[in-house]
């Protein structure tokens, strides 16, 4: 049995990586960029979906402030890594709504994926949505069509969320997942968008990926993290 499906291990390492998440959220000197678009989709309140790359999933809660922010729930996959994920972040007070952001047919259905987006949308009536669009597998910083059919469907604000630290830990993962370490330096850049009408699904795709990879570039290159 892998670890990582036994409960008893899944709770002890939750409560482990969200102790240290919060440890080094605290302790890092974030720099923020282009927050007013953030502010004021704060300030309205209502729904949002926030998108950031799988690769920055773990420094994702650091760009929501809980005290003036809609409430925020996560889609998260239906895996063991998934559920461990799931544990930990809800510690630090977001939820999770449990599917793929990814469109693929049937494989789609059975992880969940049709009631991941009915939950979705659910959420997005009363407050925020954390997608990885590029997840659960990947491949790295190509955008699965879920994303923008939430956006669609709901007629819902998208936030495009850079978010990048030094120092850190890169996990050997299909991802390269960055991990945060304490007491370095911190950036979170803002983008934003609708989903625009008549627009066709491939190109909006197409020029929101390259909007989400900008803002992740630009948080990497104010903290001087190497792209890879």
């Amino acid at each position: 049995m892998r670890p990582l499906r036994n409960p008893v291990v899944q709770t002890s390492m939750a409560w482990l990586l969200s102790e240290w998440m919060r440890f080094c959220y605290a302790t890092i000197r974030w720099e923020h960029e282009n927050e007013q678009l953030a502010e004021e989709v704060w300030a309205e309140g209502g729904g949002v979906l926030c998108a950031f790359w799988h690769s920055r999933l773990a420094l994702g809660p650091a760009s929501w402030p809980m005290k003036r922010a809609q409430p925020i729930k996560g889609l998260v996959s239906l895996s063991p890594d998934g559920e461990f994920f799931t544990k930990a972040v809800a510690r630090l007070g977001i939820p999770a709504v449990r599917g793929s952001s990814a469109k693929k047919d049937k494989a789609a259905s059975s992880k969940g994926g049709t009631q991941a987006l009915r939950d979705g949308l659910k959420q997005l009536k009363v407050g925020g949505l954390a997608v990885t669009p590029d997840g659960p597998r990947g491949p790295s910083r190509q955008m699965a069509e879920g994303l923008p059919l939430m956006a669609k469907l709901s007629g819902a604000p998208v936030l495009f969320i850079g978010l990048s630290c030094k120092p850190a830990i890169r996990l050997n993962s299909w991802d390269r997942a960055v991990l945060p370490l304490p007491f370095g330096k911190g950036a979170i850049v803002w983008d934003k968008a609708w989903y625009p009408e008549g627009a066709e699904m491939s190109e909006v795709v197409a020029d929101w990926t390259k909007r989400l990879t900008a803002v992740e570039a630009r948080a990497d290159a104010i903290v001087g993290l190497e792209r890879i």
